[in-house]
């Protein structure tokens, strides 16, 4: 029954999908039906609920009415929603049970109506209220004399309860305001955990009362205070998210180590780090005092963060220092522990028992799952095929063992791969072996934004808009996986996140202004669109090129994963080269006598400022390929000189600088391939052009 049950609910998706394709909803709700009316915009727009108001109700009715108004320019009458019994004949009513609770498997779910005159929303939580809220905003359109919600009937719930984003703010430091601006983003792609990633060692960002060392040595000055955190907390509860801190521990602690090197598992004096990478310093798990201090902490931490999940970090242990120090392998001996996963369980269990008695569960990458770590754990799966393991692996094997899990293997952001990568991989793909009750654990997954590259400058940049693909991952039906389609409503979305505050638009050119000493920007937002920073950390490969305080306003830094000119190139060449030639070429060409021309342009600011030097064969030799490539495209034949060029050039612009790489490379080889195969003229064979250029 279930599973006929299942292929009727993924029929209706489907069929509500093929017909509503052009809506830009992200992410794309269960059940939707498209009518026909509309619902134009007027002054007279106005919101009743009708139950009490909550404090999140509060916040997201009036950000709506300043949202709706902002995009629309209509001068509202009532810029707040009213109780039921205080107006007649509302234009939006809203209809919820209760205050929704910040735990996993909450009630989030909404159904959303909109006919020509009326729109209702009915939810169980006020939580699912605020979610049905972004649905309708991401619903408004236009036409040439209005705007209006086109006139629809949605049904929707979430396919996984745990949908978190990780920010990491040890490597670099984020502001608070940093923080908010994308807990308003996380909410409106309907995201329900902020995993607060807050110290390692590169920094100790949290203000200690009971060990005021541990943030005023190990943090350089930058932590949040606990009023701080307090405020947070309630900001992302206020939108319906949870707040789970991460306090990494036995590794990753060379900050802890700088304010207490007495609990270090080596007798020496430790510095905070400045480069990235897995190092050295861990906590000495034999030592009481470690207990002593990671308690008092723990105590502290579960007053601030209400979540019933605490964060103990457990990844990268390597054990060097366990392994050079004689009393620790003698407590490993005397209690019968065979390797130092066994030594880092032993700890485990000691942090389990600790948060327990503040009335937490523990959570932890999956180095933490062991046979004594009692199933009230969260394993939070993080290694795949980088790892030398099999995706998914750890993941599965929790869900078997009977614990709680999620993942995050294929959702690290920071990689700056195509969002095309993220959004294809699934927690639970069809082909899984697990059972009902084991599927039923697998609770979802969290991208993580690792900020080694990523200041406040930039974190927004490398988070969004790729992130809301992700959170589509988690929320909507496993078929839902058109990319296509994914990134034509994301470049919409994009555009919507930046009402929210997010900057990974605008900064891009006060990256660019920075580097051209505020001269004309547009010949590099040209290369910005081609051009990609280097992938899975070969940017900074080994940690070595670049410290905390490093510049992070370098080219590389305005460029993004998923250049925009790449996306529609790649698809013009590919329709090109499958027609033979018969489509797509005026635009091909348009795109190539633009990239022709950017060198010139580009010599035009040059000496303005020293920084440009180095970005010059960036441009150079994109130029010198576009010229080649128009010259075969006009010519009937071709010359060997030509083809050398080309073969020549197109060798060139493979070659990273300054740490970015052309990411339409491959597209300009399969077009010159096709252009030459097509010519008349060379005595060298297309089969060694494909060699030499493969």
């Amino acid at each position: 029954m279930k599973k006929i049950l299942f292929f009727f609910i993924l029929l209706n998706v489907i069929s509500s999908w093929s017909q509503s394709k052009e809506l830009n909803l992200m992410p794309w709700p269960q059940e939707l039906v498209l009518g026909k009316s509309k619902l134009e915009i007027q002054p007279d727009f106005t919101i009743v609920v009708h139950q009490k108001i909550t404090k999140r109700i509060e916040i997201a009715t009036t950000k709506f009415l300043r949202r709706l108004s902002g995009r629309t320019g209509v001068f509202f009458d009532n810029g707040f929603a009213f109780n039921a019994n205080s107006i007649q004949n509302a234009t939006l009513e809203i209809f919820y049970k209760r205050a929704g609770k910040l735990e996993i498997n909450e009630d989030e779910s909404y159904q959303l109506k909109t006919s020509s005159n009326k729109i209702s929303i009915e939810a169980t939580t006020d939580i699912g209220v605020i979610y049905a809220l972004e649905t309708l905003l991401q619903l408004l359109d236009n036409n040439d004399t209005s705007f209006y919600f086109p006139e629809v009937s949605i049904n929707d719930f979430p396919r996984f309860t745990w949908r978190g984003l990780m920010i990491d703010v040890a490597r670099h430091f984020h502001p608070v305001d940093v923080l908010k601006r994308n807990l308003d983003a996380m909410a409106a792609v309907k995201m329900n955990v902020f995993h607060w990633h807050l110290t390692d060692d590169q920094g100790f960002r949290i203000e200690s009362k009971t060990h005021p060392k541990l943030h005023q040595l190990g943090s350089d000055g930058q932590y949040y205070t606990q009023e701080q955190i307090k405020d947070v907390v309630q900001y992302a509860s206020d939108r319906g998210i949870r707040v789970v801190p991460e306090i990494d521990v036995p590794g990753h602690a060379t900050a802890i180590l700088t304010a207490y090197p007495e609990i270090g598992s080596k007798d020496t004096i430790y510095s905070i780090e400045r480069f990235s990478g897995i190092f050295d310093p861990t906590l000495d798990p034999t030592n009481e005092k470690t207990y002593q201090i990671l308690g008092d902490l723990f105590g502290e931490m579960a007053v601030l963060f209400p979540d019933k999940y605490f964060h103990i970090g457990g990844d990268e242990n390597e054990g060097k220092h366990w392994d050079e120090s004689e009393h620790i392998q003698a407590f490993k001996k005397k209690h019968n522990l065979k390797s130092n996963h066994d030594l880092q369980g032993f700890m485990n269990i000691r942090l389990q028992e600790i948060l327990a008695k503040h009335g937490k569960s523990v959570m932890g990458w999956e180095e933490i799952m062991t046979d004594k770590m009692p199933t009230s754990a969260l394993i939070h799966s993080w290694k795949g095929t980088n790892e030398g393991v099999p995706q998914r692996s750890s993941l599965f094997l929790a869900a078997k063992k009977g614990y709680n899990t999620i993942l995050s293997n294929g959702y690290y952001i920071d990689l700056m791969q195509p969002v095309s990568e993220h959004y294809l991989i699934d927690p639970l793909p069809k082909n899984n072996n697990l059972s009902a009750i084991e599927k039923a654990r697998v609770l979802g997954g969290e991208a993580t934004m690792w900020s080694e590259l990523a200041t406040k400058l930039t974190l927004d940049s490398r988070l969004w808009p790729r992130t809301a693909a992700i959170a589509e991952r988690f929320w909507s039906s496993e078929a839902i996986v058109d990319v296509s389609n994914m990134y034509k409503r994301l470049g919409v979305i994009s555009f919507r996140l930046e009402e929210l505050g997010i900057t990974h638009i605008r900064n891009r050119d006060v990256i660019l202004r920075n580097i051209t000493n505020n001269q004309n920007i547009e010949a590099l937002i040209t290369l910005t669109k081609v051009y990609e920073p280097l992938k899975i950390y070969s940017r900074n490969e080994g940690g070595t090129e670049y410290k905390t305080y490093s510049p992070f306003t370098l080219f590389a830094d305005a460029c993004t994963a998923d250049a925009s000119d790449a996306i529609i190139f790649k698809e013009l060449v590919h329709n090109f080269i499958s027609s033979k030639g018969e489509n797509n070429k005026a635009e091909i060409v348009s795109f190539l006598k633009k990239w022709a021309a950017n060198y010139q342009q580009f010599n035009q600011i040059e000496k303005g400022s020293p920084l440009l030097k180095n970005i010059a064969p960036l441009s150079k030799n994109l130029s010198e390929i576009s010229t080649t490539l128009l010259q075969i495209i006009s010519l009937e034949t071709i010359t060997n000189e030509d083809y050398i060029n080309c073969i020549h050039q197109l060798l060139q612009i493979e070659k990273p600088v300054e740490d970015v790489e052309l990411a339409i490379s491959k597209d300009l080889k399969k077009l010159a391939a096709f252009l030459i195969d097509t010519k008349k003229g060379s005595n060298i064979s297309n089969d060694y052009f494909k060699k030499i250029t493969n």
